[in-house]
């Protein structure tokens, strides 16, 4: 066996995997800040239309989609001395933290259609620069160990850092901006510049803190770009898990869009969006170590499968007792909900790596950057959708930005899209994990087989 997959096998540090999260802190950083405020921002600070601001954040969202197959492959072909997805890492941190900046910072142009080709440009430039680190990024995973439950433990720390930086994405902005009282905007620009620096200081510390395995002395793949990304739908494990996935954030981001408005416009108390982000996420950073631990005993594919139950289940609850009950009941549904985002955060992340380890004992070729890139791109597929379907359906049911007094049908659209349209969307997941093949016995096959025909091609 070649040095690399000596290394890959091997079980890791605790100072390996903290360095791992460690990334994932910036990259949930942005993940929440921008699917909790970018709708928000773009309608109440910028002054677009909620349906120009859904139409420009969908635009981004697939241009940061068509741009992720494209880094996958690229960090494939890649051959450093600093490994293939490492260079990328430290590259690539200063563009993600000034293009944080620049989008959070407004143009205040006149200009409707200004402010919406700004807003595009602007989200294009940020996407692409968070595509550049996070593809490399995550396609270190399956690189790092090949140990099935290894695998769950890696994920489980780098999704540990995770909550810390969604915690900070969440409960960090209102604060920064309201630095800066009633100047919101000033406030936005000068939130988006402390995350920016968040976001690059973390990646740089898993830049230093993270080996790769050595593989210069290995041949670049030699397919081209549309054939090598064809292929991985021939893999039914991997789509499985991919179009899974893929409906789990559509559906998060139905609800995290809208979370901020309901607050604002239901209860009249935006302050405290704050609080219910908190509490979902605190809760959910405690539930991740106990999902590793669910997943030894019942397997990856029924944690994952309770999470889409407890967060329909909230979704619905929230939707027909919300709007009742008040703030304590909202807030209590928090901390059932975050149970269910706890359970999501670990099982995908360790389903999708034995999924292209089949792959590669099937084909003898490794080609992580392409999965993950394809990972990348149907999320976000799935999450532009949601946002574009968001904006559209506020801007059908007539909503006004910083309108005290919306009017029913706006209230009864901000209630849909935090309740029946996401819950909808999980159980659709639920049940479409339930074909998901792979399981620990399943894994111990395919590697043994693996490595019996590596045996058998050295002697």
């Amino acid at each position: 066996m070649g040095k690399s997959g000596r290394q890959s096998s091997l079980r890791l540090s605790v100072g390996t995997k903290m360095g791992f999260g460690a990334a994932d802190l910036g990259g949930n950083l942005f993940f929440t800040a921008m699917g909790f405020w970018t709708l928000n921002f773009l309608t109440d600070t910028v002054g677009l239309s909620a349906t120009a601001a859904g139409a420009a954040v969908m635009i981004g969202k697939l241009w940061d989609a068509v741009t992720d197959p494209m880094m996958g492959f690229i960090s494939d072909r890649t051959r450093t001395r600093w490994g293939r997805r490492r260079p990328y890492l430290l590259f690539g941190a200063l563009p993600l933290a000034l293009t944080m900046w620049i989008f959070f910072t407004n143009p205040k142009f006149d200009n409707p259609v200004s402010l919406v080709l700004w807003a595009t440009l602007a989200l294009c430039a940020l996407n692409t620069a968070y595509t550049v680190v996070n593809i490399p990024y995550s396609s270190l995973t399956p690189e790092l160990t090949k140990d099935y439950h290894e695998r769950s433990s890696l994920n489980g720390y780098r999704f540990g850092f995770a909550v810390i930086g969604t915690i900070l994405g969440a409960g960090a902005v209102l604060p920064l901006v309201g630095i800066f009282g009633s100047d919101r905007s000033a406030g936005f620009s000068f939130m988006g510049a402390v995350l920016g620096g968040i976001m690059a200081a973390s990646t740089l510390v898993t830049f230093f803190a993270v080996k790769e395995p050595d593989h210069r002395h290995e041949p670049k793949p030699t397919e081209r770009f549309f054939p090598t990304f064809l292929a991985v739908f021939k893999n039914k494990a991997y789509v499985v898990v991919l179009l899974t996935y893929a409906l789990n954030l559509t559906a998060l981001n139905f609800v995290q869009g809208i979370l901020v408005y309901y607050f604002k416009y239901i209860y009249r108390n935006e302050g405290m969006t704050t609080m219910a982000m908190i509490l979902l996420l605190l809760t959910a950073m405690a539930c991740i170590p106990i999902s590793v631990l669910v997943s030894k005993k019942i397997g990856k594919k029924r944690t994952y499968q309770i999470c889409f139950a407890i967060l329909a289940t909230t979704c619905l609850l929230i939707y027909f007792l919300g709007h009742r009950l008040g703030m304590n009941f909202f807030l209590a549904m928090m901390v059932y909900g975050g149970i269910g985002v706890g359970f999501g955060y670990v099982a995908p992340w360790a389903m999708v790596p034995d999924a292209i380890e089949y792959d590669a004992v099937r084909t003898g070729n490794r080609k992580e950057g392409a999965f993950y890139g394809m990972w990348t791109f149907t999320s976000k597929v799935g999450t532009s959708l949601a946002i574009a379907l968001t904006g559209a359906i506020l801007g059908a049911s007539g909503y006004a930005a910083n309108l005290a007094e919306q009017s029913q049908s706006s209230l009864q659209a901000i209630r849909l899209i935090v309740g029946p349209i996401p819950a909808l969307v999980f159980i659709l997941a639920l049940f479409l994990i339930e074909r998901y093949p792979i399981d620990e016995k399943t894994y111990a096959a395919f590697m043994a087989q693996g490595k019996e025909e590596e045996l058998r091609k050295q002697g």
